[in-house]
């Protein structure tokens, strides 16, 4: 049998889009206001690009601090690899276009789709790859554009998402200086709660020029109650899955998926963990879906939150339903 590559991340990068909307713009648009919101969500604003911004846009620029951040070139990438529901056409990926953005000709190129988990599940497939040694340096992004699919009229889905990507460089630990080694990663998924979080039509069971094709039905729809219930007992099943072995004080910071600060506290509470353990910046970017966490995560790492030898876990879930942890030694 051959022996696995032990892997590590060695650079991150993000990108959001310059365009800030705060709760006080969409109370122009909506029935809404800036204290509902913020009670609700712990969100204060949120980024949405603007035309001739695609998410490959994004993508591209995150991956490019990445592999700045790593020290290497665009033609050292072996394999890019992006989570998001936003693509840019229906075909091709947004992991091709990121190649060839970035000048990667060296690289395989392919996207995944599981949503909010999206970067978590690029990450684990990533780090197949260099464990087993099919690759040597491969980025794993994630990231959205989500603001192209919010139904305006809509206060309780309207208020939430915001466009950004993020990145992190997947490479063999002895390349990494041992740095970032990831411990663990799992993945998981329930179909039965697909409803609860879907955009209803645009897809190939009823593409635009289908008979039934409603348009009103091509944005996002959230059962904010049964994603709430959802995601209160997912991430807090998640982190105890993923630290199990370890006590709360030996982990140095939890970068959760930014989806609502009453879900992540309410998480925090389950776990009886101190709420400065928790990576946090919900309110400035809204709900990002696939780019979350990756954007959170390196602003951790930019912020200096993590010093080497720091235990962090990453965890997020998201429409399928999905969901997703990874245990990282820094």
């Amino acid at each position: 049998m051959t022996n696995l590559v032990r892997v590590g991340i060695a650079g991150t990068g993000h990108s959001v889009p310059p365009r800030v909307v705060t709760n006080d713009d969409l109370s122009k648009i909506v029935d809404t206001n800036d204290e509902w919101i913020s009670k609700r969500t712990g969100i204060k604003a949120r980024r949405f690009v603007d035309d001739g911004t695609d998410c490959s846009h994004l993508c591209g620029e995150a991956a490019r601090q990445a592999i700045e951040a790593a020290g290497l070139k665009p033609e050292d990438i072996d394999l890019i690899i992006v989570g998001s529901l936003t693509q840019d056409h229906l075909m091709p990926t947004i992991s091709t276009l990121v190649q060839t953005r970035l000048g990667c000709t060296n690289a395989g190129a392919f996207d995944v789709l599981a949503a909010c988990t999206g970067f978590l599940t690029a990450l684990h497939t990533a780090e197949t790859f260099v464990a087993a040694g099919r690759a040597k340096n491969v980025l794993a992004i994630g990231g959205e554009t989500l603001s192209r699919y919010l139904d305006m009229s809509d206060r309780g889905s309207c208020i939430l998402f915001g466009d950004g990507a993020g990145a992190a460089l997947v490479r063999p630990l002895d390349d990494c200086g041992g740095q970032g080694e990831i411990l663990r990663q799992v993945l998981g998924a329930d179909g039965e709660g697909y409803e609860f979080i879907h955009i209803p039509m645009g897809g190939a069971k009823t593409p635009p020029h289908h008979p039934d094709y409603d348009s009103t039905e091509h944005f996002i729809r959230v059962a904010g109650r049964d994603v709430y219930r959802f995601a209160v007992n997912k991430m807090t099943e998640m982190i105890r899955e993923i630290t199990e072995g370890y006590d709360k004080d030996d982990i140095k910071i939890v970068v959760p998926h930014q989806v609502n600060m009453r879900i992540i506290d309410a998480a925090r509470e389950r776990l009886d963990w101190p709420m400065d353990k928790f990576f946090v910046n919900i309110e400035k970017y809204g709900n990002t879906s696939a780019g979350s966490v990756p954007i959170a995560f390196d602003e951790a790492v930019r912020q200096g939150k993590l010093e080497k030898g720091d235990l962090c876990v990453l965890v997020a879930f998201g429409a399928g339903l999905t969901w997703g942890a990874t245990l990282i030694k820094w």
